[in-house]
């Protein structure tokens, strides 16, 4: 009998997790996008590494598709290392971190306060030093994380950063569609995409595609392959992936395209289609492909919630995997769960 791993259980709590988030921290959320609001910040800036970095970028496109405000993501060694001072007055700055503690995470937020910035801090560890220098600490709710591959925090860190968005616009529909997410993350756990096994036989690389939103969904699924897998995987952009990358693509490559129910849906499935002709193997989640494999996915009825649900679907799927190779995806080699930078 097959023990089952952490990371899959962990895996399977994100629909719970995610509940909880929705069901508790509406009042700090509340509260920050009323800030916001207020301050009506011409920019906003995040601070994150790792998989939190992936959920920071998610919500760059999110806000600057909906909020029509730009991000910048800031080198947490430009506090840490170089010690430089930035000019942040009338701006926000959004950090993440699943323990709050590493020193570059915790000295890039306190320059960003210091710099005269609104400071909001998602992490799942109440009263960590990145909560205590943050003007608006989101406890995201996770739950206690042990497996070294991130899943239900960086989905909850995700979340709790929409949350704040539509708090912050006044978005109800957004709002709802939040809501109703728990729902839709258990359909993705349920949806089989061992489909991709098979092109992975003996094979040393995989290309995994996206564009909006959907491309920071991209890295973080090429970064849990890589750990989990011990296999390169690189995220690009599908419009991205047709200049240099496309030397690389030859008979059945592996290409896995991560298509939201959005506007770059289309565009998607003509990257994967013209992969697909020039023989990779490729994969969708789109119906909208003429030549690429459609895996099942879970549409949840709002162009900025598909995108995690994807990424619910290829946790599922990369765990099953790692197991299938004989690998154990809770403690991949040379890494540990918190890693503490300067």
């Amino acid at each position: 009998m097959t023990k089952t791993t952490q990371m899959r259980r962990e895996i399977a709590e994100i629909p719970d997790a995610a509940a909880r988030l929705l069901d508790a921290s509406g009042g700090a959320l509340t509260a920050a996008g009323k800030h916001l609001r207020d301050l009506s910040p011409r920019f906003l800036t995040t601070v994150a590494r790792g998989s939190s970095d992936h959920a920071a970028s998610f919500l760059k496109y999110a806000v600057e598709l909906s909020a029509g405000v730009p991000v910048a993501s800031l080198g947490p060694s430009i506090a840490s290392i170089y010690g430089a001072k930035l000019r942040l007055r009338g701006s926000a700055c959004i950090s993440v971190s699943q323990s709050g503690k590493s020193p570059d995470i915790v000295a890039m937020a306190e320059g960003a306060r210091d710099g005269g910035a609104l400071t909001i801090g998602l992490t799942n560890t109440a009263g960590s030093p990145l909560a205590a220098t943050s003007d608006h600490a989101i406890d995201i709710m996770a739950g206690a994380e042990t497996s070294v591959a991130a899943t239900k925090s960086f989905v909850n860190s995700a979340l709790a950063g929409l949350l704040l968005l539509a708090h912050w616009t006044d978005d109800e529909e957004l709002l709802a569609a939040l809501h109703r997410l728990p729902a839709h993350f258990q359909d993705a756990i349920d949806c089989d995409w061992m489909e991709i096994g098979a092109a992975l036989s003996g094979e040393t690389s995989l290309f995994i595609l996206g564009r909006g939103p959907s491309t920071a969904i991209a890295a973080e699924a090429a970064l849990k392959f890589k750990e989990t897998c011990s296999m390169h995987a690189e995220a690009y952009s599908a419009a991205e992936v047709m200049h240099g990358p496309l030397a690389l693509v030859g008979p059945g490559f592996p290409v896995l395209a991560l298509a939201a129910r959005d506007a770059s849906e289309a565009s998607i499935a003509a990257a994967a289609d013209t992969l697909a002709g020039k023989g990779a193997a490729a994969f969708i989640t789109s119906r909208l492909s003429k030549q690429a494999a459609m895996l099942p996915h879970a549409a949840t009825g709002h162009p900025l919630t598909d995108p995690l649900a994807l990424i619910v679907s290829f946790y599922a799927f990369v765990e099953a995997f790692a197991v299938r190779l004989g690998l154990n995806p809770d403690q991949p080699p040379n890494l540990r769960k918190v890693t503490e930078t300067l």
